[in-house]
């Protein structure tokens, strides 16, 4: 398979359709990016990179950092966490409320926005430093120090984050958040500001292709086990209530951001991310989308 012209006749192909969708305007910052970039970059597990378009410029990846704040929640094993969030898809909006009343407080996954909120508070319960500590562990998994918070985007979200805050205290009342509430939700708006480029997001996310381990140092990240459940959760509940469409048309785990990324994983083989920041409906990239399913029907390499 020629990876790079596959990447590139499907990357031509996506841009000459109409890039419908809407930028994420709700969050200030996200609604001044330029709606026309379009990146991608696979990286395998070799470490080799395939790219077209934007595939080096830096973006927020917004909800695709919840996989790493649960890979880290995971890794310092504290078993009460599938007692206070489930594994469930949601099929409802990522920010929903209602859910959550009917459900005592219980997230149905870890990457909704009350789910992640939780993992959060797991975080400020074992870590004496939690905004850095949260930070050098990206880093580490990335095998890249230069990955920062966007203090802009942080103060953007937080400025409007009105159903956020809602949620987080909503779970306090049941007793679902154990810390202050201001730490747990600061710390939440700063995992969704994390910027990193296509390049950079597929090769961090290596590790769920690799059976774990990272993949130029081959450090554990996750044992096999707990990779493979991390794999699952994403293709279960990765694009919130559009996940069943991603899973039959792509047919990869994956995470997607209001910020327009989408990264997927194929175990064992490669990491896949695409960004383009105008979202369809359900807040997912509109050529993200159309560009995965196009290339996953082109190699025919799925999970399936």
């Amino acid at each position: 398979m020629n990876c790079q012209n596959i990447i590139e006749d499907t990357y031509t192909y996506i841009k000459s359709i109409e890039n419908k969708g809407n930028v994420a305007t709700y969050i200030p910052e996200l609604g001044k990016v330029d709606p026309a970039h379009f990146g991608v970059c696979l990286t395998t597990n070799d470490g080799t990179q395939y790219t077209a378009g934007d595939a080096n410029t830096l973006f927020s990846i917004q909800s695709i950092a919840k996989v790493l704040s649960l890979s880290f929640a995971l890794s310092l094993g504290d078993k009460s966490i599938w007692q206070r969030i489930d594994v469930e898809p949601s099929g409802s909006a990522f920010n929903s409320l209602v859910q959550l009343e009917s459900e005592n407080g219980i997230p149905r996954n870890p990457l909704i926005n009350a789910g992640a909120i939780v993992v959060c508070d797991i975080l400020c319960s074992h870590l004496k430093e939690p905004k850095e500590e949260l930070i050098a562990y990206i880093r580490d998994v990335a095998n890249n120090p230069g990955i920062h918070y966007s203090e802009t985007i942080a103060q953007s979200e937080k400025s409007n984050g009105y159903r956020n805050f809602a949620l987080v205290n909503f779970m306090k009342s049941f007793g679902n958040i154990k810390n202050d509430v201001d730490q747990v939700i600061d710390l939440y708006f700063h995992l969704s500001s994390i910027e990193m480029t296509c390049c950079q997001l597929s090769k961090t996310y290596g590790f769920l292709a690799n059976g774990g381990k990272q993949l130029i140092t081959q450090k554990e990240i996750l044992t096999r086990s707990q990779s493979k459940r991390v794999n699952a959760i994403m293709q279960t509940c990765g694009f919130y209530d559009e996940a069943g469409e991603f899973a039959y048309k792509v047919g990869l785990p994956g995470k997607s951001g209001v910020g327009g990324g989408i990264v997927a994983v194929l175990p064992n083989s490669y990491t896949i991310s695409v960004w383009s920041p105008k979202l369809n409906e359900r807040g997912n990239s509109y050529r993200g989308m159309k560009f995965l399913e196009r290339f996953t029907d082109t190699t025919h390499e799925t999970i399936f």
